[in-house]
């Protein structure tokens, strides 16, 4: 299983974390997403490599900042 952390800015509350993971879910390949507020680290698990491009372009459509 591969993993990949993104670090996100802004998230705030559970309904930041709602969006980030709804956003990132719904990326092909994506398998599970964990949010975690208090360190904005965003981990999304997946069977198969995921398009980094597509995971940060659905971090940003919810209103959030992939920190680089």
């Amino acid at each position: 299983m591969d993993n990949n952390v993104y670090v996100v800015k802004g998230m705030t509350c559970s309904g930041c974390m709602a969006k980030v993971t709804n956003a990132v879910t719904s990326v092909a390949g994506v398998d599970d997403v964990d949010v975690d507020i208090t360190t904005g680290e965003v981990t999304v698990l997946s069977d198969a490599p995921v398009d980094d491009r597509l995971v940060r372009a659905a971090i940003n459509q919810a209103g959030y900042e992939v920190a680089s």
